[in-house]
């Protein structure tokens, strides 16, 4: 699957390894929440990258004594519809203080992309197909935001300057 950063496809120097398979120590890998539970003390020592795969019920402070241990945090969308993802991705960066990458999978698409963005994701596993532009013009498309962001680079609309609400 395509990877989106930027709002342009880069690549994936990332494996995802299913459970129940060998984890290679020599290239950095995605394993599941639940292994990472199961088998943490397996990986120690580990030279390559390590990231996990979050399900979308599972909550950030689940894995917030471990973040240490991430180069990346994987979080699952089973629906697009579905919101979780955008509360972990925030909540990982500004209750936690991840630094690290936070990667969107599943089904997402265009529209959300600069949610994604705004609520500390830094790439998108994208459709097979996907359209690269579609991507990179989600990110220009709305100009005002009433929500604060993580970076807080986009203006506040002036609906929420008026009535005085505070980020």
């Amino acid at each position: 699957m395509p990877l989106i950063e930027n709002g342009r496809i880069g690549e994936d120097a990332w494996s995802f390894i299913p459970d129940g398979e060998p984890v290679p120590n020599d290239r950095p890998v995605i394993i599941s929440f639940e292994r990472w539970q199961a088998d943490r003390a397996s990986f120690d020592g580990r030279n390559a990258k390590l990231g996990v795969r979050l399900k979308s019920g599972t909550l950030a402070g689940a894995i917030a004594p471990d973040l240490d241990r991430f180069a990346l945090v994987a979080v699952e969308f089973p629906k697009f519809r579905d919101g979780r993802g955008f509360s972990t991705a925030r909540e990982l960066r500004e209750r936690y203080g991840y630094a690290g990458e936070i990667r969107a999978v599943g089904h997402v698409i265009p529209d959300q992309y600069q949610f994604l963005v705004r609520t500390g994701f830094t790439s998108v596993e994208a459709p097979e197909g996907t359209n690269p532009e579609s991507w990179a013009n989600a990110l220009t498309e709305i100009t005002i935001a009433f929500q604060p962001s993580i970076d807080d680079s986009q203006p506040l609309s002036l609906l929420r300057r008026k009535l005085g609400v505070a980020g």
